[in-house]
């Protein structure tokens, strides 16, 4: 049996979820989220906790048990505290800024770049770095990715758009071997 399947997913009383077919709703603070639930999955709601069991013990229902409970877990974990990421920016002209609901990057591209902010995220930008907070921890992190992806750190010189707290393996380069 799953590990992670298993345990019960606790909620407060800020928090509603309801269930109505295989559609999963939670509700609070923070914002409303939704999840269609597989149907080899069965959830199950009892005073202040949400319950996820597996129908069968196919190897698909085994693997999508664990998922889906933790899936639940990001939904409930988001609606009452939210999630958030931070990027930062390392470079010579290397910048961000927020321009409605687009981001603009300046990132050493010969023309400006700008990214439209979906909704259900928001951005507030400092001088070299971004905060991105949102209630769908999914959405967030694909948002996050695709700012990344714009520009990866390179190896040499360090530059280009990170996590803030990721490690940066650095290359000696050319003239460190003679």
């Amino acid at each position: 049996m799953s590990r992670i399947g298993k345990r019960p997913i606790p909620f407060d009383n800020k928090v509603e979820v309801s269930l109505k077919g295989d559609v999963l709703r939670v509700k609070g603070p923070k914002g409303a989220l939704e999840r269609t639930v597989h149907p080899k999955i069965s959830v199950r709601i009892e005073s202040n906790t949400i319950i996820v069991e597996r129908k069968d013990d196919e190897k698909e229902s085994k693997s999508l048990h664990g998922l889906f409970r933790a899936l639940l877990s990001n939904m409930v974990v988001g609606v009452t505290t939210g999630f958030t990421k931070v990027l930062e920016v390392k470079g010579t002209g290397y910048k961000f800024e927020l321009k409605g609901n687009k981001i603009g990057f300046a990132l050493g591209f010969s023309h400006p770049v700008e990214l439209e902010i979906p909704k259900g995220v928001t951005a507030e930008v400092k001088v070299n770095e971004i905060t991105l907070t949102s209630a769908d921890r999914q959405l967030l992190g694909d948002f996050a990715a695709k700012i990344k992806a714009l520009r990866p750190v390179e190896p040499y010189k360090g530059k280009g758009v990170s996590y803030r707290g990721q490690v940066i393996r650095r290359k000696a380069g050319k003239a460190a071997g003679k």
